[in-house]
């Protein structure tokens, strides 16, 4: 028994020395340091307090930048910190929320530069991380202007300035007059509202949208945001190419603005399953429907095709749909998805354009969804649909 004592004693002091002299190191505090460092300075944005912001670090650019816009909530999450001595780098998930708007946070992400000083974390720079899209307060001072339906943020205007100012008005008025009108046409749930980003140039608009400015060339605006319906998706931005969209007579822009706003309105419809040839018929079919404009006047590429004896053979593909440095052919993608969209409403209605629409949409996979919906809607099978269709551009555009 006493000789077991004694081992054990040993064996303590041997334990005591491995912890007192050999153990694990205490962990860094600067994550955690660096976190309540960025809710600071989330804290900050949101009171609109530039003095306490701005002593989070010397990088204030967001701030000036984004004053004019209505957040409801801004908070950052760091997802990675890279410690050497004085300095670190870091990402985080900027999760934000535009006031009146989005019902989820929108999220990016963020690459950030730290300095300590006296103990003390400083942000030094903060730029999107690698592959994240730029937010538009990345790229200049936001004015803000507000309408009955719409909220329009823009970039790359002399702040103050009148005619500026009546430009992003403009837009304001032709997205208010673009909401009743979808409203109109689409009777399903959605927010009546819209968020309209008009970025300086093309260049501005393929940095929101993370993909090569030559994709979108003539593209007058695209609408971002989730398909699927999942009822938590944040509201859609309708983002400008001020390049061609500024080209067009007023007719154009209100029907490039319904058109994009259709877009927001559908969205909770619109899945996978959706071709592009019907979310983007149907949203041209709202843009002219009530303007009395023929088939003739709207569809003026496709109808050059049939006069040289060129007519389509099949409804356009989703590759169609993308910019190719072709503009006739991508003219032709856009007009013969309207005529069809078209076609649907006068020869079986409205109403049954809306629920073949919302038909195609439940499924999640793309094969069989069109088939299944034509046949349960239309009473009709994707042939001859088509070649109903063949007809109809015939007795249109002849």
């Amino acid at each position: 028994m006493a000789g077991r004592g004694r081992g054990s004693g040993v064996l303590g002091i041997c334990v005591a020395l491995l912890v007192g002299c050999g153990g694990p190191s205490a962990p860094d505090a600067a994550p955690g340091d660096v976190r309540r460092l960025l809710d600071r300075r989330a804290e900050a944005v949101l009171d609109r307090d530039a003095k306490e912001y701005r002593e989070t670090g010397r990088s204030a650019k967001a701030y000036d930048n984004l004053r004019e816009v209505p957040l409801q909530s801004w908070q950052y999450r760091l997802t990675a910190f890279d410690r050497d001595g004085e300095r670190a780098t870091a990402t985080a998930d900027l999760r934000y929320r535009i006031k009146g708007y989005d019902s989820e946070p929108l999220t990016t992400s963020l690459a950030l530069t730290l300095e300590e000083r006296e103990g003390r974390w400083y942000v030094t720079a903060e730029r999107p991380a690698r592959k994240a899209t730029e937010q538009l307060w990345d790229q200049g001072p936001v004015e803000a202007v507000r309408g009955a339906h719409s909220l329009v943020l823009g970039v790359g205007r002399g702040q103050g300035d009148r005619r500026d100012d009546e430009t992003l008005r403009e837009y304001a008025d032709l997205a208010d007059r673009a909401v009743p009108l979808v409203r109109d046409a689409w009777h399903g749930k959605w927010p009546e509202r819209v968020v309209v980003l008009v970025p300086k140039s093309l260049d501005g608009m393929a940095g929101l949208l993370g993909a090569p400015a030559s994709g979108y060339q003539g593209i007058a605006a695209v609408t971002t945001g989730e398909t699927g319906g999942s009822g938590k998706a944040p509201a859609d931005r309708i983002i400008v190419n001020p390049e061609a969209y500024g080209v067009l007579g007023d007719f154009g822009k209100q029907v490039v603005l319904t058109h994009e706003t259709t877009h927001v309105a559908t969205r909770a419809h619109t899945s996978p399953a959706t071709p592009l040839w019907l979310s983007e018929g149907f949203a041209d079919w709202v843009g002219y429907r009530g303007t009395g404009r023929t088939a003739a006047q709207a569809a003026p590429e496709l109808r050059r095709a049939l006069q040289r004896e060129q007519p389509p053979g099949a409804l356009p593909e989703d590759d169609d749909f993308g910019f190719s440095g072709d503009a006739g052919k991508l003219a032709e993608a856009y007009e013969g998805a309207w005529l069809a969209c078209r076609m649907v409403a006068d020869q079986w209605g409205e109403a049954k354009l809306t629920a073949f629409y919302e038909a195609v949409g439940v499924h999640k996979k793309r094969p069989g969804a069109v088939e299944d919906a034509m046949r349960e809607v239309l009473d009709t099978t994707p042939e001859e649909f088509t070649a109903r269709w063949r007809t109809y551009l015939r007795t249109e555009l002849g």
